[in-house]
């Protein structure tokens, strides 16, 4: 049947026939359940989006009623909160494993990965903003006023977003808008970065064309990524139940108060790494370009010159490199939990210069690792055709030894 329709035999291309590297490990699962993660929130977001009132005397209550009237409007509005929340641990995962591995070689799947972390980014924090709670109006306030230290055009960039010349009405209204129609724009580069992957092949572990060991996706990989779900849906669902609101800050249980400023003003643990990157910088038009720079700069990895292997699984120097970075990532995040006094400000500063370091020490790593180990001529071609180049090596010692047969 799935044969004969052209419908369900690309399909059936693209999820049942598909062939994979025979050797994936569970850190390939992220993928899934990041689709996964997506389905979730879009269909917990239309049901919520029909008791929701976007206006600004009435969004707060509205959450209210959802959480207290609505039938099993509790599950929905927890399930969302805190699907957010393991919706970017799987990307930062997913992105982790990408960079472990040199994925940001195929070039288009790269790209169209980090507009979608972009966007997804965009999405959370309108989002965050929907429940007109005390964290959520003055969060959106800090942010939006930063488009203000862009020259020129910022002040009326600020007035744009906000509808008016403070956060409001227009302004929820807008961002409620964005909020529920991006998410139809996230499946459509879903679906793009998909075909990008199918086109140049996964990566695997050994970092090598696996092309002869490949193995259909069904049911190899259908039962792999069915346990990953269950796990991740498991422990959803024990917060829910148990710890609804176990990543919510206690500030946003409190409506919008204009009058009244928090103490200590964050986002959600997600942001907190490039929030700590934005104050570590006492100018603000400098904090600003940090910020967006901690999240642009994924968009230059595929720059960097082919190393001899495809991931750093040979490379003990990188490895410790790249673990050093996740450690620094987390440092980052806790930091921007703390206030801004020391030792949390000065250390604050000293892991946002690490973060942006990593991407220059990381690339050089290879080479040292490889010049230590070979003495190798490299030369980079275009193997596949495609625009990807691939760095090919030739022994210098076997070079030596072919032009002294030739010549005796």
């Amino acid at each position: 049947m799935r044969y004969r329709n052209r419908f369900l035999k690309v399909l059936s291309s693209v999820l049942y026939d598909l062939p994979a590297p025979v050797n994936l490990t569970i850190f390939w699962n992220f993928g899934s359940l990041l689709g996964v993660c997506l389905v979730m929130q879009i269909f917990t977001g239309l049901l919520m989006a029909v008791h929701y009132t976007p206006e600004v005397s009435q969004a707060f209550d509205s959450v209210v009623h959802i959480m207290r009237d609505v039938n099993g409007g509790w599950f929905l509005r927890s399930a969302h909160a805190n699907g957010a929340s393991f919706f970017f641990g799987c990307i930062y995962a997913h992105i982790g494993r990408g960079i472990f591995y040199h994925s940001f070689f195929m070039t288009h799947t790269w790209l169209v990965g980090c507009t979608l972390f972009v966007v997804l980014m965009a999405i959370a924090f309108t989002g965050y903003v929907l429940p007109w709670g005390q964290m959520s109006f003055w969060g959106a306030t800090v942010i939006t006023n930063l488009f203000s230290a862009i020259p020129y055009v910022g002040p009326s960039l600020v007035e744009w977003l906000w509808g008016g010349f403070c956060v409001g009405d227009a302004t929820l209204k807008r961002f409620f808008v964005f909020h529920f129609l991006a998410p139809f724009i996230l499946m459509v580069l879903v679906g793009v970065h998909i075909v990008f992957l199918h086109d140049t092949g996964s990566g695997n572990p050994l970092g090598i064309d696996s092309d002869a060991e490949a193995v259909p996706f069904h049911s190899y990989y259908v039962l792999k990524d069915l346990v990953g779900i269950v796990i991740m849906v498991g422990a959803l669902c024990l917060i829910v139940f148990c710890e609804p609101d176990l990543f919510s800050d206690p500030t946003n249980f409190t409506p919008a108060d204009p009058m009244k400023t928090p103490l200590h003003i964050q986002p959600e643990w997600y942001f907190l790494f490039a929030y700590t990157i934005l104050r570590s910088i006492p100018n603000k038009l400098g904090g600003v370009m940090a910020l967006a720079g901690s999240v642009l700069i994924l968009y230059i990895l595929p720059l960097y010159p082919k190393s001899l292997w495809r991931g750093s699984q040979y490379n003990p120097v990188a490895q410790f490199v790249f673990w050093a970075f996740v450690s620094n990532f987390v440092v980052l995040t806790y930091i921007g939990m703390c206030p801004v006094e020391p030792p949390f400000e000065f250390v604050g500063m000293v892991a946002s210069v690490l973060y942006f370091l990593f991407y220059i020490i990381y690339p050089i790593t290879w080479f040292f690792w490889e010049n230590m180990i070979f003495d190798n001529v490299y030369s980079v071609t275009d193997v596949y055709g495609d625009g990807c180049k691939e760095t090919s090596y030739t022994n210098l010692g076997s070079v030596y030894e072919d032009e002294y047969e030739q010549n005796s």
